[in-house]
């Protein structure tokens, strides 16, 4: 699907993205604070350091906003993902890998995640559907990794049981977010990526695909 123009009065792409930048920040703490309904575009741009006429020769609408909040969460999490694809090693290192690099980007982005789940309703249609489709490709990612480990005889799986340990480990991720309110007083990052993988692992090898 193509991406969604967001549209830019300034035409120096270096600018655009640090200016753009600068809005993420601020929108997030204020997404965070007063939610996405509540929050003007005059309180944006007065957070990110400059005035409401410079703001929309970045964007158009807060909606704008909210997008390249979501955007720039799976934009990092595809680099990474897709940098650590490219590496050598055993189906299984690269799986380790991938997950505490996943988990990482969630644990630096975890206001942006948190926001993101909370007002994605709040996108429109096609821009929503957009989202939506970068979760999917980010599945696909890690169920590439996980094809690896069969290929390699690490594990037993078939296409369901991939599809849906993918799917565990995306949440698992974002439940680090979700829940830090709680899981964050007994682990710090480095502790919960370690479990949430022992037992990762342990239920792959005691995994046998069904007939």
């Amino acid at each position: 699907m193509m991406k969604k123009a967001v549209k830019s009065l300034v035409k120096d792409p270096e600018l655009i993205r640090k200016r753009r930048e600068q809005m993420v920040k601020a929108a997030v703490h204020l997404f965070t604070e007063k939610g996405f309904h509540r929050t003007t575009t005059r309180e944006i741009a007065s957070a990110s350091g400059f005035s409401i006429g410079t703001l929309y020769e970045y964007i158009r609408t807060k909606e704008d906003v909210l997008f390249l909040v979501c955007d720039s969460i799976y934009e990092e999490v595809r680099g990474r993902l897709q940098s650590l694809l490219k590496e050598e090693g055993s189906g299984m290192d690269r799986l380790k890998n991938a997950i505490s690099s996943y988990f990482q980007v969630v644990h630096e982005m975890q206001d942006e995640v948190l926001v993101m789940y909370q007002e994605t309703k709040s996108l429109s249609k096609d821009a929503l559907k957009y989202v939506l489709e970068k979760e999917v490709q980010m599945v696909a990612m890690i169920e590439e990794v996980l094809h690896h480990c069969v290929k390699e005889k690490i594990a037993t799986l078939n296409e369901k049981q991939i599809k849906l340990i993918a799917h565990n480990i995306v949440v698992q991720g974002q439940m680090w977010t979700f829940r830090r309110w709680s899981i964050q007083k007994l682990y710090n990052i480095e502790e919960y990526t370690q479990l949430q993988v022992e037992i990762l692992l342990s239920g792959m090898k005691n995994t046998k695909a069904m007939e």
